[in-house]
């Protein structure tokens, strides 16, 4: 397998992280409804659904890929989520340029991009009990792969691990972020959603990507 995320690779990416959202839905609406408003998974259901309709037909660049997937995530998805994951796709899609693959690097940059984006919006830090305790030593797990040489497959399995378990660290917290900040210490012991979600996001980029 080539050591690159093609245009169709990224598509197919958007795909599986559809199809895990659908599978796991009625979970991630579980955790939100511990400590959120109960909607996190028929959120991300609708527009995940609403970004792969809209993609079709595809975009002709990563860079358009990106800011249509951002867009239609803006507009079709409520609470909080839509903006974050609308703001990663755009950050992405414009880090990205007018290309239609992505090696290692790139694909680093692509990412780093997005979760300085989401991080940036949510002005969240490690701890906060957010989607950035997932997201953050993902892409942190992956450049240090790609830095010591593993191939695009190997790093994206790094990061999905890596922000599986940035997920699972979550469960102690106390949320000092959004919607779950206002339950303060009963907040603590539940896994966040947002970092749930984005653990998919990532396991699906490294199924994707999977030789």
């Amino acid at each position: 397998m080539a050591d690159t995320l093609t245009l169709e690779g990224a598509i197919a990416w958007l795909g599986a992280f559809r199809d895990a959202v659908h599978e796991h839905g009625d979970h991630l609406t579980e955790l939100d409804s511990a400590i959120g408003d109960a909607d996190h998974g028929s959120n991300l259901v609708r527009g995940t659904d609403a970004v792969m309709a809209a993609l079709d037909p595809p975009p002709d660049t990563v860079a358009a890929l990106g800011k249509k997937t951002g867009m239609t995530l803006v507009t079709s998805v409520g609470g909080a989520s839509g903006p974050l994951y609308g703001t990663f796709f755009l950050r992405a899609g414009a880090a990205a340029g007018d290309v239609t693959e992505l090696d290692a690097a790139a694909l680093g940059t692509v990412l780093r991009a997005g979760v300085d984006g989401i991080r940036s919006r949510g002005k969240a830090e490690l701890g906060d009990k957010t989607m950035y305790d997932a997201l953050g030593p993902a892409v942190d797990t992956y450049d240090a792969a790609v830095a010591a040489g593993d191939d695009i497959a190997t790093a994206a399995r790094a990061a999905a691990a890596a922000a599986a378990e940035g997920r699972d660290a979550t469960e102690p917290m106390e949320a000092r972020k959004g919607r779950a900040s206002y339950l303060g210490e009963r907040s603590v012991g539940h896994v966040d959603p947002g970092s749930a979600s984005a653990t998919m996001l990532l396991e699906a980029l490294a199924r994707t990507l999977a030789p």
